[in-house]
């Protein structure tokens, strides 16, 4: 019976002023182990709680049956990670992504990373983690006509990730809603030339741009009235000797990019910040992942 892993690493997207656009994989997983069955039934043989009171690995694969007109045999399904769930670190994303890729080899018929991104995408209705998270580096996408379109913008970069992850939880949804309809256009067009900015100093490893291409006015101030360690956090990690941080992705982690030789201090200087607000949690230090999600046969 045929025996296969998926792998899918985890993402912040944004990255300050790339909103709904950038992102970058991050060194923490997502797991799927799938075993073909006898019968038609997939069943679930464990997986943690992602907060969104069902399967997300199974439905994605559902989904890009539907999709893709796939037809699934029977499997168990076991799922696990060790990413950290609404966090804003790309957990859900990580699920589709690996739901999505399990459905194309249980079928027999793997899916291109174009058709990937496009179906996860288009359920996330965004999609910068799942580039990030199938593609690996720092990435970008857009949808376009013909659907959603990415690529990588640098696989490898010269910092560390170092993100603090605070203990409570916070939906996408959420912190959506806190956005308003419209924009001023200078908001608009600041963040429009820090985004290109910020891929530019990424592609070309320039840490002295993105203090100020991690800059955002488009949802990050608007989300500081809930999230009170954002804007304190962000100061601290700069001041300790962080090139950029920013938000990661809808919150409430906070990511920052650091010289690898002064990552522990960056994290701790975000740490002690937030505590100091009454937000505990824990500051890690991940590398960034040249490659993405794989898929590996087991015995």
């Amino acid at each position: 019976m045929l025996r296969y892993s998926v792998r899918v690493p985890g993402s912040s997207a944004n990255l300050g002023a790339g909103f709904d656009s950038l992102a970058v994989a991050l060194d923490c997983w997502l797991r799927v182990d799938v075993a073909m069955r006898s019968d038609s039934r997939i069943i679930d043989a464990g997986s943690p709680d992602l907060l969104g009171g069902a399967n997300l690995v199974i439905d994605a694969m559902y989904a890009a049956a539907g999709r893709f007109g796939l037809q699934l045999p029977g499997a168990d399904v076991l799922v696990e990670s060790d990413i950290p769930v609404a966090r804003g670190l790309g957990s859900s994303a990580a699920a589709l992504v690996a739901g999505i890729v399990a459905a194309g080899e249980l079928a027999g018929c793997p899916l291109t990373p174009a058709q990937v991104i496009d179906a996860a995408g288009e359920i996330e209705g965004h999609a910068d983690n799942v580039s990030a998270s199938v593609l690996g580096g720092v990435t970008v996408s857009l949808r376009a006509a013909e659907g959603w379109v990415a690529d990588v913008i640098a696989a490898e970069i010269p910092w560390t990730a170092v993100v603090f992850v605070p203990e409570v939880h916070a939906f996408t949804s959420e912190a959506r809603a806190l956005l308003p309809p419209a924009y001023t256009l200078p908001d608009v067009v600041a963040n429009v030339g820090r985004a290109a900015l910020l891929a530019h100093a990424m592609h070309v490893q320039r840490g002295d741009l993105l203090r100020e291409a991690m800059a955002d006015r488009l949802h990050q101030p608007y989300r500081a009235t809930i999230f009170r360690h954002l804007q304190p956090c962000i100061a601290a990690a700069l001041d300790a000797g962080a090139v950029g941080a920013a938000l990661s992705g809808a919150g409430p982690a906070i990511l920052a990019f650091s010289p690898a030789d002064c990552a522990g201090v960056v994290g701790a200087a975000m740490q002690h910040t937030a505590a100091r607000l009454s937000v505990t949690g824990e500051s890690w230090c991940m590398r960034v992942p040249a490659h993405g999600m794989c898929v590996r046969q087991l015995a």
